[in-house]
């Protein structure tokens, strides 16, 4: 036996919220137009009311519990009003340092008739770099009043009579750099005015802070006590950018991104610590509303021409970018009662992304079958277990886990070497999720990576390729 793991359901984690297992799309590349909007009058590709439909089958089925909309750094350059109505502005704005050309045929009521096709809570991303406090107490107005307020008749005259009841709303996007070069200080007073001034208009709605490294949270949070009641969420992002070329990686690349995607929980229990001290009595909840793996090939970041002349965000999404989201979600895991939700980046064709189209094609990344594997997971319970392993890595044991009422995930993260597992229990099926490390599908082979049933002996015993996922459900 390589690997014995030990349940202990009477050491609880916590909940996992289905908003750990968010996603995020962004006014980049080729995400939200083509990806997921194509038109209305689009006759080349099936569409339910000009979303791709397969791109809407494929993200029901995932599932994708939460979207957080229009960005990312676009979100500090949008202005809602732009994207209602039968006439629609079009406008030069800014994504990770390259403008995009938006003609705002995805809005506010696109993108919300979106979350309800595919099942997702919506998360908006507010404008404070280049808007105003009045610009987003307008848009929650606009989304959730029910009175008949001006903004409110003319959501209704734009076809959506009841309220939309949009909860999370976050206040700026990266204000340290791309969303208007912020200190920690001077975003904090904003944030502050923008709160409560959100909050009168809607005293329901959950308020996001954007957070950033060690020092910005410092002092940002510092800023922020005593007004704690204006928070629900303190946003961090985790891009996972070691590891070399999404698809030509040495044996140093490939351990490096796994134990980078590891690293996750230090920033999360560092940043739980800082918001506890300026938050002693609410709980916080720490919002990592943009995650991934982000490859080199994919940064075209930088002063430019307009984005799609230069690059589209694009990388190939392999079977060792799976195995990183697999690692992830164990620290998500491990931390779900500090963690408040977690959002992938980007959820179609752009970084980390499940799925991918072109033109008229359509697949999936290994990625997208992982968090299918992971469905039995989301709103489970969480606990602890224990892994005794001979097998180690460059970075430590070999064989990880993780636990819920819903099922257990085991990963093998070695290289090169095979193990003999045992996990205790009952399951009524077992799936697994194997090939080589740079293995990836593409229109032409789709089904190049997918998952195979697995087959479980009596004792609980299987054999876990090198490199792989298997999921055994309850």
């Amino acid at each position: 036996m390589d690997a014995v793991i030990t349940l202990l359901p009477d050491e609880p984690y916590g909940h996992v919220s289905p908003r750990l297992y968010g996603h995020f799309a962004e006014h980049l590349g080729r995400c939200c137009y083509d990806g997921l909007w194509v038109g209305r009058d689009n006759v080349e590709v099936e569409h339910v009311d000009g979303f791709r439909k397969d791109v809407v089958e494929a993200l029901r089925a995932m599932p994708t519990p939460l979207l957080r909309w229009p960005g990312g750094c676009y979100a500090d350059h949008y202005h809602w009003r732009d994207g209602i109505g039968p006439e629609r502005a079009v406008r030069l704005g800014l994504s990770c340092g390259r403008q995009v050309l938006d003609d705002n045929t995805l809005g506010t009521h696109e993108f919300l008739h979106f979350c309800q096709l595919i099942g997702a809570e919506p998360y908006l991303a507010g404008n404070m770099g280049s808007g105003s406090v009045q610009e987003l107490c307008d848009w929650v107005e606009y989304c959730n009043t029910k009175l008949p307020t001006t903004l409110g008749k003319e959501r209704a005259a734009n076809g959506h009579t009841r309220p939309f009841d949009v909860k999370l709303w976050g206040v700026g996007n990266e204000n340290w750099g791309c969303g208007g070069n912020y200190d920690p200080e001077s975003y904090a007073l904003e944030y502050r005015r923008y709160s409560m001034m959100m909050q009168h208009v809607d005293p329901s709605i959950e308020m996001v802070v954007c957070g950033h490294d060690r020092t910005w949270n410092q002092r940002c949070l510092e800023k922020l006590r005593g007004y704690t009641g204006f928070v629900d969420h303190y946003s961090i992002h985790r891009y996972w950018i070691e590891g070399g070329h999404g698809t030509e990686f040495s044996e140093t690349d490939y351990y490096a991104l796994l134990a980078e995607a590891e690293r996750t929980e230090e920033f999360i229990v560092e940043t739980r610590a800082m918001i506890e001290d300026v938050s002693p009595k609410k709980r916080i909840g720490i919002a990592l509303d943009e995650w991934g793996v982000w490859h080199p090939e994919a940064r075209t970041w930088g002063p430019g021409p307009v984005a799609e002349e230069i690059g589209d965000y694009s990388q190939a999404g392999t079977m060792r970018d799976a195995l990183a989201t697999a690692v992830g979600f164990e620290v998500f895991h491990r931390q779900c009662a500090s963690l408040s939700m977690a959002n992938l980046a980007q959820i179609v064709n752009v970084l980390h992304a499940p799925i991918m189209t072109e033109g008229t094609a359509f697949w999936v990344t290994p990625t997208y079958h992982l968090l299918r594997m992971h469905r039995p997971h989301i709103g489970a319970q969480a606990y602890r277990c224990e892994v005794e392993t001979t097998i180690s890595t460059p970075q430590g044991a070999a064989i990880s886990a993780t636990a819920t009422s819903g099922g257990v995930t085991v990963t093998n993260r070695h290289l090169t070497q095979a193990a003999v597992v045992q996990v205790p229990g009952s399951y009524s099926e077992a799936w697994l999720l194997s090939a080589e490390p740079s293995a990836q599908n593409s229109a032409a082979h789709p089904d190049n990576v997918s998952p195979t049933p697995l087959k479980l002996s009596v004792e609980g015993t299987f054999e876990l390729p090198p490199h792989s996922v298997a999921t055994l459900v309850r």
